[in-house]
């Protein structure tokens, strides 16, 4: 690894990533994206299988002789201590997409947010701090670097302009309170210890293998299936879209190039509100509108998110998918993967769908 403030690569040819929550949606796509490379990385994924976590995420990498000989799966909780220490001990960086990551989820049930967005966060910084130690020591030859995934909701709704990295963050769900603390304890690790850590915050992203409770998926499985799609309020809630490879590929470059004790947005190609989205949506599928029904906004929903890019395109970093080309792409992948979203909207998800959507539905009004 090089000097923090050279924006030089920070990770050696070959290194050893420990990504936590890597058999999640944002998480799978980088451990895919980074093995599929062949350039001697190796990954370890810490992931607690939770129901937005499945190893057929990765059934790519381990399905490939090649990949599967630098790639490695421990099933367990970021804040297993035990178990993490041992882990990142072995890496060169931790890359940390673990977290409970739906707003709906978290007005439901805010203590698991809590526990994995704070106390998981903890561990592995605690960890990755005893490291550092080892490494002054002279006990291994460099300090593992951390980067932790966080989301442009910690920045609360923006009714004018665009977020940067220095304003306040003003969460306004459990969800974006918990990343929030989060970055919080990163950024004490940075300036009490030393730590060299890094944070990103994204833009609503989207894209193959995203678990149908988000919008985009939630209504590209329910129009194939002519269900109703429960669209919150009046449907104009503005969100910048971001394909999941490009959020995968701008953290990785964060990773490699990000000055140790920054932030870095990573912005979308575009913002429309969700009612626009699900029109685009309903053309792609060759569906009615007439499926679209208003139901009861959720408490606390942020109007608007929008980030400014400046910071993280002086590092280098541009997107590569324009938002039409990825709707394509995601409305073409469901449609060829029905095997896999129906198993993702089985187990326990008709009861969380009734538990969300069952009132709102029942006195739903036509969109």
């Amino acid at each position: 690894m090089t000097d923090h403030a050279t924006g030089a690569p920070h990770l050696r040819p070959g290194a050893h990533l420990l990504v936590t929550g890597g058999a999640g949606f944002i998480g799978s796509a980088f451990v895919r994206d980074m093995l599929a490379r062949r350039d001697g990385t190796r990954i370890t994924v810490l992931d607690k299988l939770t129901y937005a976590g499945s190893e057929s995420n990765l059934a790519a990498v381990a399905t490939d002789p090649e990949q599967a000989d630098r790639y490695r799966f421990v099933r367990g909780d970021i804040g297993d201590a035990e178990l993490v220490g041992p882990l990142v001990a072995a890496a060169d960086a931790v890359v940390n997409f673990a977290a409970e990551s739906h707003v709906d989820r978290s007005i439901l049930d805010p203590e698991a947010f809590l526990r994995t967005g704070v106390i998981g966060v903890h561990v592995l910084l605690e960890a990755v701090r005893r490291e550092a130690g080892r490494a002054a020591a002279g006990e291994r030859e460099t300090a593992p670097r951390y980067l932790q995934v966080s989301t442009d909701e910690v920045y609360g709704t923006v009714p004018d302009g665009h977020s940067v990295e220095t304003d306040g963050l003003a969460p306004r769900s459990p969800y974006a309170a918990a990343k929030a603390a989060g970055e919080l304890l990163v950024r004490s690790y940075c300036i009490t210890y030393g730590t060299d850590a890094v944070v990103t915050r994204g833009a609503n992203t989207y894209g193959p293998f995203q678990h149908p409770e988000k919008l985009i998926p939630l209504f590209i499985t329910n129009a194939i299936d002519d269900e109703p799609l429960p669209l919150y309020g009046d449907g104009m809630q503005r969100r910048d879209w971001l394909f999941v490879a490009d959020h995968a590929g701008a953290i990785e470059h964060v990773l490699r190039h990000g000055v140790a004790g920054e932030v870095y947005n990573i912005p979308g190609e575009l913002e429309v509100p969700n009612r626009e989205v699900v029109g685009r949506l309903l053309d792609a599928l060759g569906k009615p509108w007439s499926l679209v029904r208003t139901v009861e906004d959720r408490p606390g929903h942020d109007r608007r998110y929008a980030m400014d890019g400046s910071k993280l395109t002086a590092l280098g970093w541009r997107n590569r998918i324009s938002f039409d080309d990825g709707i394509a792409a995601t409305v073409d992948w469901f449609r060829s993967n029905e095997a896999w979203w129906r198993s993702a909207k089985s187990g326990d998800w008709d009861a969380y769908y009734a538990r969300q959507y069952g009132t709102r539905l029942a006195t739903s009004t036509e969109a």
